[in-house]
């Protein structure tokens, strides 16, 4: 891992989408983040991804994903693909956590050299 971290640099971008998820909307919420994440996998440029849920503490976010891709430009290339894919079954995200009731807090990260 110490070799694939020194290839990526600090080219590296991390997507980190963090919800607040009510207890009834849990399991269509998870269904969803599935689906896109084995999209994502097959999506040149993806490192890694993570799929957290909370069991512990004060924190308010019950669900976090987390996801690797070496560059900006990995992140740029995949958008279109997982917009068309979400559009060819019919699948809005913004409705759905809308409609849910789902809170939700969605950005882009890089590592901070030297830590």
């Amino acid at each position: 891992m110490d070799q694939l971290n020194q290839q990526l640099g600090s080219e590296a971008v991390f997507r980190v989408d963090k919800f607040v998820v009510p207890a009834e909307a849990r399991e269509e919420i998870l269904s969803k983040v599935r689906m896109t994440h084995e999209l994502l996998r097959q999506q040149q440029g993806f490192v890694q991804d993570f799929l957290l849920e909370q069991f512990s503490g004060p924190g308010e976010f019950n669900l976090v994903t987390i996801v690797e891709w070496e560059s900006q430009a990995a992140v740029d290339r995949v958008v279109p693909i997982v917009k068309a894919a979400h559009e060819r079954i019919a699948f809005n995200p913004q409705e759905t956590i809308a409609r849910l009731g789902v809170r939700a807090d969605i950005a882009n990260y890089q590592r901070i050299p030297g830590l």
